[in-house]
């Protein structure tokens, strides 16, 4: 008989992407979407983001992280999965929540886009004025 490892679950939401991470023990493996996170995020500043929590708390080769994300842009995303895995860690290792908040990867990034407004052409941009 096997006995299942214990996966530890975190959420993450950046503007409207949202990343459901599990994390459990292992040896490294991150998975995004079923996808390598070379493949997944090509661009070196967002894999550096996704990293930050498992770098920060030194136990990237201890875990293994598989991450459902949707909605929103590429670097939401990342972002997303920085606070889903930072969050996830947290319940994996308690010990690890001072290092994630001291880092700041426990803070969600409140900042969403401004709703448009009517009579004008976006959020604060109005029409342009016509002398003549």
């Amino acid at each position: 008989m096997t006995t299942a490892t214990q996966d530890f679950l975190g959420t993450g939401r950046r503007k409207s992407s949202v990343a459901r991470v599990r994390v459990r023990a292992g040896d490294g493996k991150v998975a995004i979407n079923d996808r390598s996170l070379e493949a997944f995020f090509p661009n070196l500043q967002q894999q550096n983001a996704v990293m930050a929590p498992l770098e920060q708390t030194g136990v990237r080769e201890r875990v293994d992280v598989l991450v459902r994300v949707d909605g929103g842009g590429i670097t939401g995303q990342a972002d997303a999965c920085k606070l889903g895995i930072a969050r996830a860690l947290k319940r994996f290792d308690s010990e690890l929540e001072h290092a994630l908040r001291d880092s700041g990867l426990l803070t969600r990034d409140g900042r969403m886009k401004e709703r448009k407004k009517y009579g004008l052409r976006g959020a604060r941009r109005g029409t342009q004025f016509s002398k003549r």
